[in-house]
C-alpha cells in the first residue's frame, strides 16, 4: 500500500538532515542502502502480523556511503512481512486501520519536521529545486 498525498514525495535534502529525522520518528536505515538509494523502515509486530512503514530514497548527488549525498524522496509504503519471501506491498494485502492510521501521523510528523528546514520538491525533470531560494 503506497501512501498518497503525504507531501513528502519529491522532497530533497542533505543525506545526514534526511537520517537525523527519520531516526527521530523511529525508521531506520539498517542495511538498506547502496550508493544511490536508501530505505527507511519502522517495524511493527501486530496481533494481524508483522509490517514494515518503508521510506524509500535516492540519492540526487554525492555518495550516500560517503555520507554527502542530496536525498530526494519517494512515495512511503506499508507492507506485510511473509516469512521467507519478505515485504508486499499489493493492493490485495489487507491492513490494520490502526496500523494505518499510525504511520499517516508518523509520516505528517516528517514532513512537518523537514518543513522547519524549508525543503522544496525536485523538478524530476532536472534535478533542480523548485522555486529554488
Amino acid at each position: 500500500m503506497y501512501f498518497e498525498n503525504t507531501n513528502l514525495e519529491n522532497l530533497t535534502a542533505d543525506q545526514e538532515l534526511i537520517v537525523s529525522i527519520m531516526k527521530k520518528h523511529g525508521l531506520e536505515c539498517d542495511g538498506g542502502w547502496d550508493y544511490e538509494r536508501m530505505t527507511f523502515d519502522k517495524r511493527f509486530d501486530t496481533r494481524e502480523g508483522r509490517y514494515y512503514l518503508r521510506v524509500f530514497a535516492y540519492a540526487i548527488s554525492g555518495d550516500v556511503g560517503a555520507h554527502d549525498a542530496i536525498l530526494t524522496l519517494m512515495k512511503p509504503a506499508l507492507g506485510k512481512y511473509y516469512y521467507p519471501h519478505g515485504v508486499e506491498y499489493g493492493d490485495d494485502e489487507v491492513y490494520p486501520a490502526h496500523l494505518v492510521t499510525k504511520c499517516e501521523e508518523i509520516l505528517k510528523k516528517v514532513k512537518l519536521e523537514l518543513d522547519q528546514f524549508s525543503i522544496e520538491p525536485t523538478n524530476k525533470n532536472n534535478f533542480e529545486p523548485v522555486n529554488a531560494r
